[in-house]
């Protein structure tokens, strides 16, 4: 079944997709500590990725780092909040699906690190 939410198209839809998404951000910024750090963390990083003497593909890769930090982290929240809705009742399958999402923003932490350590060790 096709979801109620779904009919709008076009320039409507955007306009629509662009609230949910700022909304989203919004929420995850003043609800989720761990999005705000990361969100500091984006806040000097970026800054310093265009002051470092690197090439264009460096600087997008460690911007792009950065950048995939904060979407895991928004995809894990988003697991979380779900798994939540779902029951607040302690759960094996629970547990694995909060513990999976805190594993990949872990790798996306290591992945930054190491993208910024090979590139400004060389």
């Amino acid at each position: 079944m096709e979801s109620p939410f779904k009919g709008k198209t076009g320039l409507r839809r955007l306009i629509n997709a662009f609230g949910y998404s700022m909304n989203g951000l919004a929420t995850a910024f003043r609800v989720e500590d761990a999005f705000r750090q990361e969100v500091l963390l984006a806040a000097v990083l970026i800054p310093l990725a265009l002051w470092f003497e690197v090439s264009a593909l460096e600087r997008a890769l460690m911007i792009g780092s950065v950048l995939l930090i904060l979407i895991v982290e928004l995809l894990n929240s988003a697991v979380e909040a779900t798994v939540d809705r779902v029951s607040l009742d302690s759960h094996q399958l629970a547990k694995r699906a909060k513990d999976i999402g805190s594993a990949a923003v872990f790798v996306a932490l290591v992945n930054g690190v190491v993208v910024w350590g090979l590139i400004l060790v060389r």
